[in-house]
């Protein structure tokens, strides 16, 4: 086979992910708080970007010159001070102080002891300085930059708060390094994670001494605080409200059957009634399962809506973006024109081109961006309008592709657009997913139903059940298909478990023992 060489012309089409493109895909899934991080440090590395800020207000109005000046005859400065004082201390107290003596009938002494006319008037206790706040030494007078950090109050920790009590409880030096060490094995919820033997050897005290300190431990604030487990933690508190008889101490070490809702196996083994297992079951309710969760726990952060939908006037609905979520960026043209006239070297003006380009293609990205979002959320309001106007048992069935089709675009760009994305609605605040779920056929061969409002139907039929009309499976199933929803047994099974629901036996025996299903 003889080798040879030539040359060829091949034309071919292919998607090249440019660093732009992949910064505009990037950009469109994140939410709005990653979106606000993102461009933060965008602006701290491009220097051609700027935030764009509000309008400054009006500037703030002259001082009134010939209000501030003396008069004529009067001394301005401090000259002019020590007159107004001597005015108010001299001629003008002393009539004050005769006709005061007078309305009261006495002297001013006999009233106010301490009260002395001849102390010389000085300025009133302004309290504590800015050195007695902070600790950091005398203030320079006068002088008003204030650490403000020093004034506010920092959240108090669980370790914090059990430390503090233990400097009161536990007064031997060995003791308090053998608290602090349990102190600092106590998870956020309160209990302690560790094994005493272990601590013991590693701090090369007795048993009984690790013991005994974490006796003291447990009678702590909050109660149930450094138990080792659950029924531990239980017990404690228990033992504090004077409860723990030994009937409430063998539910408490049977917390498994209570998990089972199994009422006729505890009955047997506390050997107590109907009646009397329900009041101890309730007590036990009533406890705190998790002390430690009431101090120092992390701040939850409030969902901001990425998008708000409104009634219009004339019964349609506005859709329209949360301007506070959209991250508002400049470039800076007259500092790119100033730059660029100083630049000489090669490769200076390839970095600040770049940076030009960069910042441009932030700037389109982030508003490309802003429109999808608010093209794809129209169309979700306009499929699910039925939802925003009669409820969540009339949401449709929707997917990726019907969203897709009707505002042209490919089915990962909405997936992407609807990442993470919410809507705050007249009815609460939704993820953009929300309104996308699967299709259950009709009965009577009708419109399918969305699979959201079967689940809301069923979650209907069970809470409106009593005792002794508890509803199987089987006769949920029934009622959907005679209400137009063709259903299988399973899937309701499916969708009860997914929502935590009980089985009918489960449900059936906690209404019998007076114990509200959770």
């Amino acid at each position: 086979m003889a080798l040879s060489q030539r040359l060829e012309f091949r034309q071919s089409q292919g998607l090249v992910m440019t660093p732009q493109l992949m910064q505009a895909i990037k950009l469109l899934q994140l939410s709005s708080l990653d979106l606000a991080a993102y461009v933060e440090a965008e602006l701290e590395r491009n220097p051609l970007l700027e935030r764009a800020s509000e309008d400054e207000g009006p500037p703030a109005a002259e001082p009134d010159t010939d209000a501030d000046a003396p008069a004529d005859g009067d001394g301005g400065g401090e000259g002019g001070e020590d007159g107004s004082t001597a005015d108010w201390a001299g001629d003008d107290f002393e009539t004050s102080r005769t006709s005061m003596e007078q309305g009261l009938g006495t002297e001013l002494e006999n009233v106010f002891p301490d009260d002395n006319p001849e102390r010389p008037v000085v300025a009133p206790d302004t309290g504590p300085s800015y050195a007695e706040w902070t600790g950091a030494g005398a203030a320079p007078a006068g002088d008003g930059d204030y650490n403000l950090e020093a004034f506010v109050s920092s959240e108090t920790t669980l370790a914090d708060h059990l430390a503090e009590q233990m400097q009161l409880a536990i007064s031997d030096p060995v003791e308090r390094i053998i608290g602090q060490h349990l102190i600092d094995m106590v998870d956020e919820a309160g209990y302690l994670a560790g094994d005493l033997a272990s601590v013991a050897e590693k701090l090369g005290a007795p048993i009984e001494t690790v013991e005994h300190v974490l006796g003291v431990l447990q009678t702590f604030d909050p109660l149930g605080v450094c138990a080792r487990n659950l029924s531990e933690c239980l017990a404690i508190q228990l033992k504090e409200r004077d409860r723990y008889d030994p009937a409430m101490a063998a539910l408490v070490d049977r917390l498994d059957l209570l998990a089972k809702r199994d009422i006729a196996a505890l009955r047997k083994v506390c050997g107590v009634g109907d009646d009397d297992i329900a009041d101890m079951i309730g007590e036990i309710r009533h406890l705190n399962p998790k002390p430690g969760l009431a101090f120092g726990s992390s701040t939850v952060q409030a969902i901001v809506p990425d998008v708000f939908v409104r009634a219009a006037l004339d019964g349609s609905w506005q859709v329209e973006l949360n301007s506070d979520t959209l991250p508002k960026v400049l470039i800076n043209q007259r500092y790119y024109a100033q730059v660029s006239k100083t630049t000489r070297g090669d490769k200076d003006k390839t970095y600040l081109a770049d940076c030009l380009q960069t910042a441009t293609w932030l700037v389109r990205a982030l508003d490309q961006r802003a429109k999808t979002i608010l093209k794809v959320s129209s169309e979700i309001v306009r499929q699910q309008d039925a939802f925003f106007a009669s409820g969540v048992q009339h949401l449709r069935p929707l997917n990726l592709k019907i969203v897709a089709d009707a505002v042209g675009m490919h089915e990962s760009t909405v997936s992407r657009v609807t990442a993470n994305k919410y809507m705050a609605t007249t009815r609460g605040i939704f993820e953009l997913k929300y309104f996308f779920t699967s299709a259950i056929a009709s009965a009577d061969g009708g419109e399918a139903h969305s699979a959201e409002a079967v689940r809301h139907r069923i979650r209907q039929l069970i809470d409106a059940e009593t005792a002794e009309d508890v509803l199987s499976d089987d006769t949920i199933v029934d009622r959907l298909r005679d209400s137009g929803v063709d259903i299988a047994r399973r899937t309701v099974a499916k969708y009860r478990e997914a929502m935590h629901i009980p089985s009918s036996v489960q449900r059936r025996r906690d209404k019998k023992a007076g114990i509200a299903a959770t």
